[in-house]
């Protein structure tokens, strides 16, 4: 049987940074993905990223065949394409990397920091004793060879499939499953143009609730002639094929004639607040296995990192202390809920109002008065609160239409956005207030499901 000191499973943005932070620090990590070592990186993906997480984590910018785009800032386009919201700032600039290439330098700084490589390796299940995670069965997909890997901490970084917590028994205290309803299937293509991008420099997106129901599509430049371009639809009951309503709805631009297919695929992201726990005895999540993602557009690169720095952090100073229990590895949660999980939690409110809570004609009309300004989305974006435009203009408009009760609405969600974000800057520093906080955030995600939803 190996023996780690870390075992991480998943060796994708969020793997190898806790790979890299605690191999960095000393520590025996063993980093295990399916794919092979040429593979690793490869992801059906939007493929943008924020510099502030680059300056935020120490890492170089990207460079060369690593860099597709320099992104100044986001268009966003109303259902009607009436209105566009141009948004550009300092903190919106970002880029458009090539994915596997990007994932290969970070394996690249995760083994280089010391890590060890077991590439073409599935996890089958998580080896438990006296309630704790002791380390994971796996098997070599080349040789059909079956291993045990024995650890003091396992590491959750196998994405949205969450291959290791779904395994995981009641009494650890995370939850194994997530709701399809926050969750957003996608389907996307880079396309090879005939002419050229029309926005270089910005990332598009489009509400319209027709062609992306619960969700946007969108049109991200990679270089001047190829896009990325794709859709993402809400998982509820029954809910359209995104790769359909590409092809039906979106592919139909002029933009696209004559286009060609250079990849594609789909993938899902699960799009709300992070796991309300994200740690047990010798198990912590990270990455999409955690619901470490925008809930608004879907973001997780970003995110991940943070969480596999502040994963190998603590997992280090645990270790030290000799204590990873939930609770020796609680900091954990603490320190990405009162960072990033404060802004996704605000997020996950603003979700439940603008992608489920408001139809076609009030986004259009929302857009065209102005009841939130492109200044105010900006703020939203990075986590602040939602601040009331409300003119006398759009109040008139608004009541000739019957839709005063977006009005409403939108004052229901700054009063649940700052309350959610509450919680989170208090989120319980032991285990011990943790049911108390998990039932006050529960019972306002109710709220906000009853006040926000759209009537039929």
């Amino acid at each position: 049987m190996k023996k780690f000191d870390v075992i991480v499973v998943g060796a994708g943005t969020a793997g190898c940074m806790t790979a890299k932070t605690a191999a960095k620090a000393g520590l025996e990590v063993g980093l295990i993905d399916r794919k092979s070592r040429e593979e690793i990186g490869e992801k059906i993906c939007g493929n943008a990223i924020g510099r502030h997480h680059f300056d935020t984590l120490g890492l170089k910018h990207p460079s060369g065949n690593e860099l597709q785009s320099r992104i100044a800032g986001v268009k966003i386009y109303s259902p009607d394409m009436e209105t566009v919201f141009q948004i550009e700032s300092e903190e919106l600039y970002g880029f458009i990397v090539n994915r596997l290439l990007f994932g290969q330098r970070l394996l690249r700084l995760a083994v280089d920091a010391g890590a060890t490589l077991l590439d073409s390796t599935q996890m089958t299940e998580p080896i438990l004793k006296d309630n704790a995670v002791i380390g994971v069965s796996a098997r070599d997909i080349k040789t059909e060879t079956k291993t045990q890997l024995q650890s003091k901490v396992v590491v959750d970084a196998s994405g949205f499939f969450a291959v290791l917590r779904k395994k995981l028994p009641p009494e650890i205290g995370v939850d194994t499953e997530v709701s399809y309803e926050d969750v957003e299937a996608c389907y996307r293509e880079i396309r090879q143009l005939k002419g050229h991008v029309t926005s270089p420099d910005f990332c598009e997106i489009y509400l319209d609730q027709d062609t992306a129901p619960g969700g946007y599509h969108w049109i991200f430049p990679e270089g001047e002639t190829k896009t990325n371009v794709g859709v993402g639809v809400r998982m509820t009951k029954i809910f359209p094929k995104p790769k359909n309503q590409l092809y039906s709805k979106v592919l139909s631009k002029p933009l696209f004639k004559d286009s060609t297919v250079i990849t594609g695929g789909a993938w899902y992201v699960p799009t709300r607040r992070p796991l309300d726990c994200m740690v047990g005895n010798g198990i912590v999540m990270v990455g999409d296995s955690a619901c470490q993602v925008s809930p608004i557009h879907g973001g997780g690169m970003g995110p991940s990192m943070m969480g596999g720095m502040f994963a190998g952090e603590v997992i280090v100073e645990a270790l030290q202390k000799g204590d990873v229990t939930r609770e020796g590895l609680w900091q954990y949660n603490v320190r990405y809920m009162q960072s990033y999980g404060v802004k996704q939690a605000g997020l996950d409110i603003f979700r439940l109002f603008l992608l489920q809570g408001v139809s076609d004609e009030e986004i259009n009309y929302g857009m065209k008065y102005h009841l939130i300004t492109e200044e105010d989305i900006l703020k939203t974006s990075m986590g602040e609160n939602v601040r009331l435009n409300i003119t006398d203009a759009a109040r008139r408009a608004l009541k000739g239409l019957g839709k005063l009760s977006i009005l409403r609405r939108l004052k229901n969600t700054a009063k649940l956005m700052r309350e959610i974000k509450a919680l989170y800057k208090n989120y319980p520093n032991s285990p011990n207030d943790f049911e108390e906080w998990k039932k006050k955030t529960h019972k306002l995600i109710t709220t906000a499901n009853k006040l926000l939803a759209r009537k039929k």
